[in-house]
């Protein structure tokens, strides 16, 4: 029976049909959960997107090929929709407005393109609330596709994402969003990374041909289902990093995905936690809690098919007192898994003969600290290192469907918040740790460095040299405004932790 279920779920995973960045099946569509509403829908509440678009009225700016997106950006007022026709546009887009829908136009196959020919760091970024972003094919930048920057409430869904640098799809600290049905490859760290977030589902999209394919840092509250993530260096992953201003990863859901063959060479960034990833691996989960993987396929993944791992699997990784080290309270329901761990890594052999495990493969294995976690049939897997795993009584997820709050999140107000502390969060925590490398250096290094010169940091935030070869090339922030810059610069001064 149950190689009858390996088989089956092989031949379901084989039978989904992508097009367009539509990776669903029918059953699957009717249980997308409805984007955020936002301001410019009018309060219209669960109404579906699709409906709005066709009865409801706005402004509207088309941008046609000749045309800069960017400058549709700077016409429009809030509740402004822009229609991008297809084309090759070159530019990078900056959105610090809110209520802005950015749809692209598709005709006849033809998408329309962002291109940044390998000199530009940025496809899009967003700072404002209440955004929506879909249909655009975006390729060959240096450092993001889409990043939100502290923006809460958006939908990023049917894109293309092509070699886009570090991150492909990138939410830094924001709350309330959709990132579904993009297919994304050749990125050199995360295809898909939610940092920092609350309340975000992640459906239905493709992801492949990249070192991690979907990874949740620092988050809380992430639905991942649906989603298509083969040939990677790591399939999927719910991780602290220590360091960062949010100290915890919990409430994470991993279920429905077809997790396959995650075994290519990793092509990170050399001494960024990333490059540390070894190849192999279905699903990590490194000191994150509460985390329930079910009814996930997870096949040919050389390494593993699942890892729990506290903070000691990075070896180079510097510890933070405020983020408990250990993955706690891991529930794994049924799953389907077959011909994992065919050649694992030393440490794991090592592992293996510890623990008196002799079977070829391994499906599961818990590595290191936790406790409260459980499983619900060991004996279907090949497991090591699960003796402190109890049997789980969990019904499942099925009664969560989506991890979206009801009613927008209220938007970020710079005249409450500190608005250095915000950029920080939003923008610079993304590259840079308090006491940790990750793709710049820490910000412990950069205070040694203008101790008491916070305008020498806001000019460098501006025009970056690149002084050292060890790391990447800073991208320029010149968008920020000067008086943005000095603010952050100043804060990133005074933090202790």
């Amino acid at each position: 029976m149950k190689s009858v279920l390996k088989i089956l779920g092989i031949l379901l995973a084989a039978g989904i049909i992508f097009g367009a960045g539509y990776l669903v099946s029918m059953k699957q569509k009717s249980n997308v959960p409805p984007p955020p509403t936002v301001d410019y829908f009018k309060g219209a509440g669960s109404k579906d997107i699709a409906a709005l678009q066709q009865t409801e009225q706005r402004n509207v700016i088309e941008v046609k090929p000749g045309q800069l997106i960017q400058d549709a950006i700077n016409k429009a007022q809030s509740g402004y929709l822009i229609r991008v026709y297809p084309g090759t546009y070159k530019e990078t887009v900056y959105i610090d407005k809110d209520n802005i829908y950015l749809q692209g136009i598709i005709r006849e196959g033809q998408w329309p393109i962002l291109e940044g020919e390998k000199t530009r760091n940025d496809a899009i970024l967003y700072s404002g609330n209440n955004m929506v972003i879909e249909n655009f094919k975006i390729m060959n930048y240096k450092g993001n596709g889409i990043m939100g920057q502290a923006g809460n409430n958006f939908i990023i869904r049917n894109n293309y994402i092509i070699d886009t640098g570090v991150y492909g799809i990138f939410p830094e600290f924001g709350t309330n969003g959709l990132i579904s049905h993009n297919i994304l490859s050749g990125i050199e760290d995360a295809a898909i990374y939610v940092g920092m977030c609350d309340n975000i589902d992640v459906l239905y999209n493709e992801v492949h041909s990249s070192v991690a394919g979907i990874e949740i840092e620092n988050s809380r509250h992430a639905l991942v289902e649906g989603n298509y993530v083969h040939d990677n260096t790591g399939g999927i992953l719910a991780f602290i990093t220590p360091g960062l201003p949010i100290k915890t990863c919990y409430d994470v859901i991993i279920r429905n995905n077809f997790v396959i063959n995650n075994n290519i060479e990793n092509f990170g960034e050399p001494g960024s936690i990333v490059a540390s990833l070894p190849k192999g691996t279905g699903i990590i989960i490194m000191a994150a809690d509460e985390v329930t993987i079910e009814n996930n396929i997870i096949t040919g993944n050389q390494n593993a098919g699942i890892v729990m791992t506290d903070l000691n699997f990075i070896a180079h990784i510097t510890k933070d007192p405020e983020s408990e080290p250990n993955p706690d309270r891991i529930v794994i329901l049924d799953n389907i898994m077959s011909n994992n761990g065919s050649n694992p890594i030393d440490e794991l052999k090592a592992y293996k003969v510890a623990n008196l495990v002799t079977t070829p493969g391994i499906d599961i294995v818990a590595i290191g600290g936790g406790s409260g976690s459980c499983i619900r049939d060991k004996n279907k897997y090949i497991t090591v290192g699960l003796n402190n795993y109890s049997q789980c009584q969990s019904a499942g997820t099925g009664n969560i469907i989506s991890y979206m709050l009801p009613e927008p999140a209220p938007a970020r107000d710079t005249k409450t918040e500190d608005r250095g502390k915000l950029i920080y969060y939003g923008i610079c925590s993304g590259c840079h740790s308090y006491n940790m490398r990750m793709i710049g250096p820490p910000v412990m290094t950069i205070q040694a460095l203008y101790k008491d010169n916070p305008q020498g940091i806001a000019d460098y935030i501006a025009k970056p040299v690149h002084k050292r070869t060890d790391f990447p090339e800073m991208p320029p922030q010149d968008y920020l405004s000067e008086e943005k810059r000095l603010e952050v610069a100043k804060f990133m001064l005074s933090i202790d932790k």
